[in-house]
């Protein structure tokens, strides 16, 4: 068959054999809150077992409770986990509780991050730098190494575990001072912490091909969370001039994207980086 020539006999493409995620197990970090808390919800209610970790564990037991209830149809569920990965210890503490309870892995999302605003002039540097870039790009690398030996097992080029780092379109925009922060300050560290964590993305994408472990970065605009929440709150009106579409984002949007990169529909997508902001970058003045 020549190479450029599709098979006569067509594989199966239906929703459930290029979606599902019946008896995968997956790792969503800050995954009681946000952008996590979408994801992991949309893991779940397509049957996946799910570990959400953060630091409070009263509301990862809540949130999971929710997230199993949800996704009683689909036989997915949600397990809560406590952990503080924004150390290599942290990190590796975590990898060992999940190590304790499964064999494999077929799911990393690198989700946990924070930002820091501050005036220009005093912007402070445990905070600021090194606490936003332990946090936001440290413990993407030292927490997926931890977790390799479980990523790769059993993994193949047509059924390969996946690493999605939850970066932002702050990594493709410069501005620091916007709708986002407040008057006077700026978020310096959260742009070049995101930037970061993109090339980290392509960096483990590309030590990581042999293993048949994909690693994605998917560049969040506007949803609602606890980080953006004074934005919402205090600039909703100006957020919104700047989005194309009109709104925030949705879990239905982030949660869509992350079932595909993570189901064999995104078999195929390793090192890519993809942009759902509804159209924010491509306005003269998104800021992030």
């Amino acid at each position: 068959m020549p190479k450029d020539a599709a098979p006569e006999i067509m594989p199966e493409l239906g929703l459930e054999a290029l979606f599902s995620l019946k008896g995968k197990i997956a790792l969503v970090t800050g995954g009681a809150t946000g952008i996590g808390k979408m994801i992991a919800a949309a893991y779940v209610q397509n049957g996946a077992k799910v570990y959400i970790a953060s630091r409070k564990l009263a509301d990862l037991e809540r949130v999971a409770a929710q997230l199993t209830k949800a996704g009683a149809k689909t036989g997915g569920k949600a397990i809560a986990v406590q952990a503080d990965v924004g150390s290599k210890a942290g990190c590796d503490a975590l990898a060992d509780a999940i190590k304790a309870r499964e064999s494999n892995l077929d799911i990393l999302v690198n989700n946990s991050g924070l930002s820091w605003g501050a005036p220009l002039v005093d912007f402070p540097e445990a905070n600021g730098w090194d606490k936003t870039f332990a946090l936001n790009v440290k413990s993407q690398f030292y927490l997926t190494v931890a977790l390799l030996p479980l990523l790769e097992k059993s993994k193949t080029n047509i059924n390969p575990a996946v690493v999605i780092n939850v970066a932002s379109i702050a990594a493709l925009s410069p501005s620091a001072e916007g709708a986002l922060s407040a008057n006077g300050e700026g978020t310096y560290s959260y742009q070049p912490s995101k930037a970061a964590s993109l090339h980290l993305t392509k960096v483990l994408a590309s030590s990581f091909t042999k293993r048949h472990v994909n690693v994605n970065a998917i560049l969040p605009g506007v949803f609602p969370s606890r980080m953006t929440s004074f934005g919402i709150e205090n600039a909703g009106d100006e957020l919104l001039r700047n989005q194309p579409t009109g709104r925030v984002g949705t879990p239905e949007d982030i949660g869509g994207l992350a079932v595909f990169l993570s189901s064999r529909a995104g078999a195929h997508c390793t090192g890519t980086a993809v942009v759902v902001d509804g159209g924010q970058l491509l306005g003269a003045t998104a800021k992030l």
